[in-house]
């Protein structure tokens, strides 16, 4: 399987680390990730907007794990904020986690999510060759 992530002619360049489109050929996985807060796994909430956009991403990190999968395996990924002033926290959080990669991506700024104390939502797209064998 191969992955092509591009910016193709014709369409806007990123500003930041993300790609526009992400072409997936070939035999393989794909994984699809529910939204993701700041939910530790004992059910706590993290406190504070920086601490949910890293405990979010930890738990992305857990699901992608559970598949044997990594932050390179993302292609999309959709971000929901319910304050602007959460963007650089975001930002600098993205970079961190996906690393060299850059997945396709989408951020919202939203009234709310589904429990008024949530600050931050990921949810995310995957892909994987299938193993051999």
């Amino acid at each position: 399987m191969t992955i092509r992530f591009e910016n193709p002619a014709g369409v806007h360049q990123p500003a930041s680390p993300y790609s526009q489109v992400a072409l997936l050929e070939g035999p393989m996985r794909r994984l699809v990730v529910s939204g993701q807060v700041g939910l530790r796994p004992d059910g706590s909430l993290a406190e504070g907007g920086e601490a949910q956009v890293a405990q979010a991403l930890e738990n992305l990190r857990a699901c992608l794990a559970a598949h044997g999968m990594g932050p390179q395996h993302l292609v999309k990924w959709t971000a929901f904020l319910t304050d602007r002033a959460l963007l650089p926290v975001w930002r600098a959080h993205r970079i961190a986690f996906q690393g060299a990669s850059q997945p396709t991506s989408t951020l919202l700024i939203v009234a709310g999510l589904a429990d008024p104390r949530f600050v931050f939502e990921i949810e995310a797209e995957a892909a994987a060759e299938i193993p051999a064998g």
